[in-house]
């Protein structure tokens, strides 16, 4: 118990990074995710194609991929970073927006076809049916998912702890190799932190999920 007291200093800081890392990576996935389910129904062949491409191959993808990709193969073609969190955030952001874009898309398929046909039949464009009837009523349904979705980016941040990123996860492999007596003490202090972002999260999700209920 006293490792975590004395290491609170390190704890807070991995724990604000890895709060940095979940908002500003869940903030980009969720706009690229949106486009990527807007593609997908689109009645562009090209953009149906390279969304669904791209939806399947990242979620069959192991996330340790798309950080290996962001942290080693892309400062090899030429693309730097000055702080590794931007390739973390890359990696996060590119991951959680397919499984965002699979839940918009099942949202979008739950509104009756007979809306965007009554809103074809006036006049109104595909990008109008899409941003004004469908997307609104899509995202209503899906945000208890989406946040599940948000709730998982935050775990998936501790793979940022192996590749040079000092977040949560990162600061307690230090600690555990400097207190190589009180790991599981230092174990518990890292899942405590991680708690409070993800407990809340999942009130949200439940307070939602309630709200859409009595909605319908």
């Amino acid at each position: 118990m006293d490792v975590i007291i004395e290491s609170l200093p390190q704890y807070w800081d991995g724990f604000l990074r890895t709060l940095f890392l979940a908002v500003v990576s869940g903030i980009i996935a969720l706009v690229v995710g949106t486009l990527l389910a807007a593609a997908r129904v689109s009645p562009v062949a090209a953009l149906r194609g390279f969304s669904m491409a791209y939806v399947e191959v990242v979620r069959n993808t192991p996330l340790t991929i798309a950080f290996f990709f962001a942290a080693i193969v892309l400062p090899r073609l030429g693309v730097t970073f000055q702080q590794f969190e931007i390739a973390a955030i890359i990696a996060l952001s590119a991951y959680t927006a397919a499984f965002i874009a699979e839940a918009v898309r099942s949202g979008v398929n739950s509104v009756p076809v007979g809306q965007a046909e009554a809103a074809r039949s006036i006049g109104m464009t595909f990008g109008q049916v899409l941003s004004l009837i469908i997307l609104p009523q899509a995202l209503r349904t899906v945000i208890p998912p989406m946040i599940n979705i948000l709730i998982a980016l935050v775990k998936n941040s501790s793979v940022a702890g192996a590749f040079f990123v000092l977040e949560l996860f990162g600061y307690g492999k230090q600690l555990a190799n400097d207190h190589g007596d009180a790991v599981m003490w230092v174990l518990a202090g890292v899942a405590f932190f991680y708690l409070l972002i993800t407990v809340p999260l999942g009130y949200i999700a439940h307070q939602v999920e309630r709200k859409v209920a009595i909605a319908r």
